[in-house]
């Protein structure tokens, strides 16, 4: 909204950017089991992907590409991949809970085929993709999405006109990618969700508008997991 200052002179609101980077890769990302809160740290691969990708930022910042605060969820496979960058730059790493991934309750430390035999009846519910269905114990992708927006709002609020990096999950780049894009949380996903992949948005107003996706020139290769090609309809590593 344009509002009209006295002086008759027009001033928009301002455009903040994020770069949402999710985090490196960890042994339970290979092997396709779900993590959601359980606090796995990287793998050996994925600290070294974090170590590139804090090289690659810093390379950025000193080419003029300013990054006012760094933001993490407070899981420590986000932290290990946030730390580096905060370091580099000389930023203290803010830690946000709401940025955690989506939390899968009785399916957390179990691959598909395992869910599917434990829980055969919430695994077909969880298969229909319907946004209200939750794991036992667990959020519902409705909720979790509501949630990551909600985490995101004051972030954009604190930094008008600012840039700044969160470091989160598939889960949470997902949420995101949704709102931009106003997908539906029952459409199937086709794009990628990259260990530390970097996806830049621009918040302005209340909207958001995706600028670039899925950027890992930092990496020789992607790694093993993204998420893309898994039986199950939802990023939940």
């Amino acid at each position: 909204m344009v509002q009209q200052p006295a002086n008759g002179a027009h001033f928009h609101l301002m455009t903040t950017q994020i770069l949402f980077i999710r985090h490196g890769e960890t042994d339970w990302n290979r092997i396709k089991r779900i993590q959601g809160h359980i606090d796995i740290p990287l793998a050996t691969t994925g600290v070294e992907q974090a170590q590139r990708l804090a090289r690659r930022i810093a390379d950025e910042a000193k080419q003029g590409a300013r990054l006012d605060a760094i933001y993490s969820s407070d899981l420590q496979r986000a932290q290990q991949t946030a730390q580096p960058i905060a370091d580099a730059l000389g930023l203290t790493l803010q830690l946000r809970e709401g940025l955690r991934e989506r939390n899968y309750g009785a399916f957390q430390g179990h691959d598909s085929d395992e869910i599917a035999l434990r829980f055969p009846d919430e695994y077909a519910h969880w298969q229909t993709r319907d946004p209200g269905f939750g794991p036992p114990e667990g959020e519902s992708q409705r909720a979790f999405y509501h949630r990551v927006v909600h985490a995101i709002e004051p972030l954009i609020a604190a930094h008008p006109g600012g840039r700044i990096a969160c470091v989160a999950h598939g889960g949470v780049l997902d949420c995101v990618r949704r709102f931009a894009c106003q997908l539906p949380l029952d459409a199937p996903r086709d794009y990628p969700l990259l260990n530390t992949s970097v996806n830049i948005v621009d918040f302005d107003d209340g909207h958001a508008s995706i600028v670039s996706w899925g950027d890992v020139s930092h990496l020789d290769a992607p790694g093993a997991d993204d998420g893309f090609r898994k039986k199950v309809s939802e990023p939940g590593l």
